[in-house]
């Protein structure tokens, strides 16, 4: 459950960025959130699901003064508070993510997280680079 992942050049990234309802922590959601994991990662693994590995972070509020350009200080609360938890999953294709989704069991898993949600969001990225430091 919290082998490292390796990730192959060329797949897609979908980050899920998830918003909770006020009062709701991320421990009211931690059971949803961990069923809905492994229906993904048990039913659609293989070649035809195309799923590769996928990773859950909590919203730990800091901003990267050096990483970042942001104009003002409104621009950082905005981005501060964006999501309590973000879903990053990497796929094969994107067509295999969109045709996970549609599948029944795995939308009645995503309808209880989003029980919990004012909203959510899924953006695809295509990889462009990756790399690790060199052996010296």
């Amino acid at each position: 459950m919290f082998n490292p992942i390796s990730i192959p050049f060329g797949c897609v990234m979908l980050f899920n960025v998830v918003d909770l309802k006020d009062g709701v922590t991320v421990s009211d959601v931690e059971l949803a959130l961990g069923e809905m994991c492994n229906v993904v990662k048990n039913n659609y693994g293989d070649d035809n699901g195309g799923f590769i590995g996928g990773q859950v972070y909590k919203n730990a509020g800091f901003i990267s003064e050096q990483g970042s350009v942001m104009p003002d200080a409104e621009d950082k609360r905005v981005q501060q508070n964006m999501g309590d938890l973000v879903i990053v999953t990497y796929w094969n294709s994107f067509e295999q993510h969109e045709k996970s989704h549609a599948d029944a069991l795995f939308k009645q898993h995503f309808s209880h997280l989003a029980s919990f949600c004012d909203s959510t969001f899924e953006v695809g990225y295509e990889m462009l680079w990756q790399g690790v430091p060199e052996d010296e």
